[in-house]
C-alpha cells in the first residue's frame, strides 16, 4: 500500500482525533443508528481529552454525511478544529473506534484500506479502445485510443476471388494499425498513471493484437479478461474478473515481498528473532523487531514496512519529535536528535508517518501468514 495520501496530517501538530467506523445504510432505522453514532463518536472524544472544536468538526462532518456511501467504512482524523483527511475503507470496522493521540492513529489503515493495486482498463474493438482508471477511490475515464476503421465493400465491380483478398487484407492491415496505436496510448498513460496492473477486455483478436505489441516489462502486468466490451462498458462479470485479477496481484506482490523478507532474515550476520540492538543500522537485507526497524525507517533504509496482524512490536512505545525521521526507542535517544520534549506514541503510528514521510511501501501480513516476529519488519533497500 502507498501510504503517501497521508502526509497531510503530518504537516501540522497534534494531537489528533481519529474515527473508524462502518458506513453501511442497510436498515431502515439509519437516521437514528447515525445520530446516536455521532453522539457516541463525541462523548468518547471528549472523554479522551480531545477539544470541544475538534469534537464539534468530526460531528458536523458525520451529520453531513451522504445517505449511503460507495464504501464500506471510513476513517476520519481531524485536529485543531479542522477534518483533514475523511477516507473510504475497503471493510468496514466490527465497531465504531476513536482515538485521542500526539499523531493519528493510522495503522489499522493497513487492515481496513486494502491493498488492492490500481489497474488501467482498456476496453478494445476494432475502432480502437476506451481506457479507465481503478484505483482506491474508485473508477474514472482514462481517455481513448481512436483506431482505423475498415472500410466495406461498398458496390464495386470487382471479381468476387481477387476482392475478397484485398479486402481480408485492408481488415487485417486496419487490425494491426488499430492495434499500434492502442499499445501506444496505453504505453503512454502507464507512464502517466500509479497503475500496478493493465486490464485488457473487449474483442478477443483486438486483445491479443494490442497484448503481443505492448513492451515486455509492460506485457509481463498485463491480464486479458474475457467477459466485457467497448460497446456493452463494463459487466458485473468482467467486474468480478478484474477484482479477482487484482487480488492475485497484490498477493502475488506480497509473496514476492515476504520471500526477500525471509531471505535477508536468514542471511549470515542478519538480525535474529529479537531484532537488531539499535547499535547501527540492519547488516543484512531485512530488519526484524522495534529497534532495527525504527533504525532502518529512521535511516530511509526500507523499501518496504511490513505490518503483521497481531504482534506486541506494534503496540511497542517510541518517543518521537516534530519531524518524521524523529523517532527512537528510547527518550534519551529522541533528546540526542534534537528533540527538546519527546512525546510517546505507538511504534505502528510512529512508523507509518516515517513511510508516508519517505514514500515507503506497507503491507500488511495477513493473518495465518508467516511474517515477522512481534509483527514489525522491513525489506531493506541496501544494507551495510
Amino acid at each position: 500500500m502507498d501510504v503517501g495520501f497521508l502526509k497531510p496530517l503530518f504537516d501540522r501538530p497534534g494531537p489528533w482525533a481519529g474515527v473508524y467506523m462502518d458506513t453501511s445504510r442497510s436498515t431502515e432505522d439509519a437516521p437514528t443508528r447515525r445520530r446516536l453514532r455521532e453522539r457516541f463518536v463525541a462523548d468518547q472524544l471528549t472523554s479522551q481529552g480531545a477539544d470541544r472544536a475538534t469534537c464539534d468538526a468530526v460531528v458536523e462532518r458525520l451529520a453531513g454525511e451522504e445517505e449511503a456511501r460507495a464504501s464500506a467504512g471510513r476513517a476520519l482524523f481531524a485536529a485543531g478544529g479542522e477534518v483533514v483527511l475523511d477516507l473510504p475503507l475497503a471493510t468496514a470496522p466490527i465497531d465504531v473506534v476513536t482515538s485521542w493521540s500526539m499523531l493519528p492513529r493510522v495503522a489499522p489503515l493497513a487492515t481496513f484500506r486494502g491493498e488492492w493495486p490500481a489497474c488501467l482498463v482498456a476496453f478494445v474493438d476494432q475502432a480502437g479502445a476506451d481506457l479507465e482508471l481503478r484505483d482506491d477511490t474508485g473508477t474514472r475515464p482514462a481517455g481513448r485510443a481512436a483506431g482505423r476503421r475498415a472500410h466495406g465493400r461498398g458496390h464495386r465491380s470487382v471479381p468476387a476471388d481477387r476482392y475478397e483478398w484485398h479486402y481480408r487484407n485492408r481488415v487485417g492491415n486496419t487490425w494491426e494499425q488499430t492495434a499500434d496505436r492502442v499499445a501506444d496510448e496505453l504505453v503512454r498513460q502507464w507512464a502517466e498513471s500509479d497503475a500496478e496492473l493493465l486490464i485488457l477486455a473487449g474483442d478477443p483478436r483486438g486483445r491479443r493484437a494490442v497484448r503481443d505489441r505492448l513492451p515486455e516489462p509492460l506485457r509481463a502486468k498485463t491480464e486479458e479478461m474475457r467477459h466485457g466490451s467497448r460497446a456493452a462498458g463494463c459487466s458485473e462479470l468482467l467486474n468480478v474478473e478484474i477484482d479477482h485479477a487484482r487480488a492475485e496481484c497484490a498477493r502475488a506482490h506480497l509473496e514476492s515481498v515476504l520471500d526477500l523478507f525471509r531471505a535477508g532474515r536468514g542471511r549470515p550476520g542478519g538480525p535474529g528473532p529479537s531484532g537488531h540492538d539499535g547499535a547501527g543500522p540492519p547488516s543484512s537485507g531485512a530488519a526484524e523487531g522495534v529497534p532495527a526497524v525504527v533504525e532502518a525507517m529512521r535511516s530511509h533504509q526500507a523499501a518496504t514496512l511490513l505490518l503483521g496482524h497481531t504482534g506486541g512490536d506494534m503496540r511497542h512505545e517510541v518517543w518521537i519529535g516534530p519531524d518524521a525521521d524523529q523517532v527512537a526507542v528510547q527518550r534519551s535517544q529522541a533528546r540526542a536528535m534534537g528533540v527538546r520534549a519527546p512525546e510517546p506514541a505507538r511504534a505502528d503510528d510512529a512508523l507509518m508517518r516515517s513511510a508516508a514521510v519517505a514514500d515507503t511501501e506497507v503491507l500488511l501480513v495477513p493473518e495465518g501468514v508467516p511474517g515477522p516476529a512481534g509483527g514489525l519488519g522491513a525489506v531493506l533497500r541496501w544494507h551495510a
